[in-house]
């Protein structure tokens, strides 16, 4: 079984609206972190394109 750690700091990813926590390569300007991933930062992600125009996410694009 994988090990838990439920302590890390959370947010929510600006462009796509998903949970995501903590990672080592971020301590250092966590602070400033608002994506959960390249593809959301880039616009690549649905969600993210969708979020974007104001309309919901079909994940047909």
């Amino acid at each position: 079984m994988a090990h838990r750690k439920p302590n890390l700091p959370e947010k929510i990813c600006a462009a796509c609206g998903r949970a995501f926590a903590w990672r080592k390569k971020w301590a250092r300007d966590w602070e400033q972190v608002r994506y959960c991933s390249d593809a959301c930062r880039d616009g690549r992600h649905p969600a993210a394109r969708a979020r974007r125009r104001g309309g919901q996410a079909t994940g047909q694009e």
